[in-house]
């Protein structure tokens, strides 16, 4: 990736926290640095409570009260949107930036066609007349596959299946050119063959109209086919980023190996790489966040907490002791 590429979403030192009551505040996102250049296609992979979510929604300026960003910042197209006001917020969202979420139904209205839902948001964005916006969206329907799309267009959400409910999700998500794109495990709940129809789909339509995704998933096998890098998230940190051939070829993070060892078919692959705490076994705070569940931790992660540091290939890693242990 070229330093000279101007960066489409550019995440600094990110800090997220919720209070919490009678207790020290929870920190969701701890220090996250990402940055994604147009045409890339970035994978996010975390287990559910990773913080996942919560980083998509701090990219929208969305950030549900009483959590705040605590420091940090996020920049799209160079812009800091937590800095815009709730009307130039909502000018850039739904057209520059747009977000496909796992639950289609929950997105769509139950008693407007999709086709005028998909309609409306380029009537809103883009200033074009009724007629104009319907055109579009309609062709917008043929380009994510949807079948009859003309009978379609005047259909309701509750008509549709869980896949062609999920095609006008991004139809409307891509119907004005965003330049990023984050899909919040929208393919989650998706049998497998839809699902990569839909992937194949949203990745085609993103690379061309040269625009960008953040692809988040707990399902670290998909990345491998749809994604040119990768991004594993661990307790509301950045654990390891690196280019997708790379990543797989050698993961270097212990939790990224669990992950891996998680979708094998080998018992005794699984066993190697996982470690729960035993009974009476306490975690000490102020090291790595991974160390009770690392089966390569030392005294140092306990007590000290390891930064992203550089390997080979320009892959980070964010451990004292990674399965590849010679730095850059």
């Amino acid at each position: 990736m070229a330093e000279s590429t101007k960066p489409i979403l550019e995440i600094s030192e990110l800090w997220v926290t919720f209070p919490a009551y009678r207790a020290e505040a929870i920190h969701a996102l701890k220090g996250i640095d990402l940055r994604i250049d147009q045409g890339e296609f970035v994978g996010l992979v975390g287990e559910s409570g990773s913080g996942k979510t919560t980083l998509a929604r701090a990219v929208m300026g969305l950030v549900p009260p009483p959590g705040r960003v605590e420091r940090g910042r996020v920049l799209f197209n160079g812009r800091d949107l937590s800095r815009l006001d709730d009307d130039a917020r909502r000018a850039v969202l739904g057209h520059e930036l747009a977000m496909v979420i796992a639950n289609p139904r929950a997105e769509l209205n139950p008693v407007i066609p999709v086709g005028r839902q998909i309609s409306n948001v380029a009537y809103y964005h883009l200033g074009m007349g009724r007629a104009e916006t319907d055109r579009l969206a309609l062709n917008m329907l043929r380009a994510v596959g949807i079948p009859d799309p003309e009978r379609r267009f005047n259909a309701y959400p509750h008509d549709l299946s869980g896949g062609m409910a999920q095609r006008v999700a991004i139809a409307m998500a891509l119907i004005c050119s965003p330049k990023l794109v984050i899909s919040d495990d929208a393919t989650s709940g998706l049998d497998v063959t839809v699902q990569a129809q839909v992937l194949d789909l949203l990745r085609r339509m993103v690379g061309e109209k040269g625009a960008a995704a953040l692809f988040i998933t707990r399902d670290i096998a998909i990345t491998a086919h749809f994604c040119s890098r990768i991004a594993i998230i661990y307790a509301g940190e950045i654990v390891e980023l690196a280019e997708t051939a790379a990543f797989f070829e050698r993961p270097a993070h212990p939790y990224s190996i669990m992950l891996l060892a998680a979708f094998s078919h080998s018992p005794v692959l699984r066993a190697r790489w996982t470690r729960v705490l035993s009974d009476g076994e306490t975690v000490t705070t102020g090291g790595c966040t991974f160390a009770p569940r690392c089966v390569r931790r030392q005294n140092r992660c306990v007590v000290e907490a390891p930064t992203l540091r550089h390997l080979t290939g320009g892959r980070r890693v964010r451990c004292h002791f990674p399965v590849e242990s010679d730095t850059a």
